[in-house]
This record gives C-alpha cells, structure tokens and sequence, in this order.
C-alpha cells in the first residue's frame, strides 16, 4: 500500500474520510444485496426487506440479467471492491503515503465504477422499472468516491493539468460540490419523472 511517495501522493484527512465512508457503506449496501440474494435462491417465496411497493424493490433486479451480468451477482464486485477502498482510507488516515500508481488505479477502478453505475441506473429506470434502495445507496457513494479522488488527483498531480487549465481547476476546487449536488439532482429528477405515476398516487 505505501511506497515512495512526493508532494503529489502526501496523504489527506479529508479524502482518506471520504474513501473510508463511501467504502464502508457501499460495502454494508453491497452486503445487503447479497445476503438478500442467498436467501432468494434457497427460498424463492422469500421477500427482501427493501421490496416494499410494486416500484421500490431490489428482488426483480438482483434475480435479472442485468444485476448478473458477469455470470455471477453484480454485488459480488461491490463486496471486494468497497472493501479495498475502505481499506486505502483508513490507510490514508493512519499517515499512509499511497504510491502514484495506487492513485491511479484507484482513480481508473472508480471511473469504471461509475460508467457501470450509469448503465444500472438506465436499466433499472428505463428496462426493469424498478427503483433498488441499497442500488441507490452504491449510486451515491460511487458518483462521491469518483468525483473526489478525481479531483484529488488533479489537485496533487496525480493526473496531469495543463497550466492553462490549473485556474480552472482552482474554480473547481474551491466549489467543490456543485457538480456533484447537480449530478445528484439529475438523477433524482429522472426518478422523479420517470416513476411520477406512482409518486402522485401516494396518500
């Protein structure tokens, strides 16, 4: 995990509390989804706990191609996955110094994480109709882990910044949570619109 490390991989509190939170708790929803699963295959009249209307649900989801579409349950990866981050946090924390090349396979594993992210909430909005609660918790967390360790790379040097574009990147820095609270704010709207049906028929 450590290794020769410069000012552009020095460790900091803040990203080493936010890879600790969103490993953890993408972990515990990951955990959810798998032990709700087990139980769906020994037990196919089980009910999982997050399946409380014909809308919000995560038993269709885990049981359809697309929460298996590696031929094993999607979940699976989120279990490891989470885990390891969880892990470079509390790493980070405790003053260690990560190797440039951990960043950016850090950086590289989240950016995938998030493009596959993307795709699941396409299929679970427009292909399954369903809205997956613990799906949603590993949204959140995923779209936060991306975003900040991203940043994070470009603020230390990890990825490159062209000198024209570092007053930019300051901009950016300094207003940190505007893209993320808008990038939040498009999903929900396209829950929102996507289910409003079933919203606007809520007593």
């Amino acid at each position: 995990m450590s290794g020769p490390a410069g000012p552009a991989t020095a460790p900091g509190r803040r990203i080493g509390r936010l890879m600790t939170l969103t490993g953890a708790v993408g972990r515990l929803a990951s955990l959810r989804l798998a032990i709700d699963d087990r139980r769906l295959l020994k037990d196919p009249d089980y009910v999982p706990s997050c399946d409380v209307s014909p809308v919000v649900g995560c038993g269709s989801a885990m049981a359809s191609p697309q929460g298996n579409l590696l031929g094993f349950p999607s979940m699976l990866i989120g279990l490891g996955a989470f885990a390891a981050v969880a892990a470079l946090g509390v790493g980070v924390l405790t003053g260690a110094r990560l190797h440039r090349a951990l960043w950016l396979t850090l950086n590289g594993g989240a950016s995938a994480a998030v493009g596959f992210v993307h795709w699941l909430i396409r299929q679970s909005l427009y292909e399954l109709d369903r809205l997956c609660p613990y799906c949603a918790v590993v949204w959140v967390v995923t779209v936060a882990l991306f975003w900040y360790v991203t940043l994070r790379d470009c603020a230390h040097g990890v990825l490159p910044v062209p000198r024209r574009g570092r007053a930019a990147l300051n901009l950016v820095l300094e207003s940190h949570w505007l893209l993320p609270a808008g990038w939040y704010g498009v999903v929900v709207l396209l829950v929102l619109t996507r289910f409003r049906t079933y919203w606007s028929g809520l007593p």
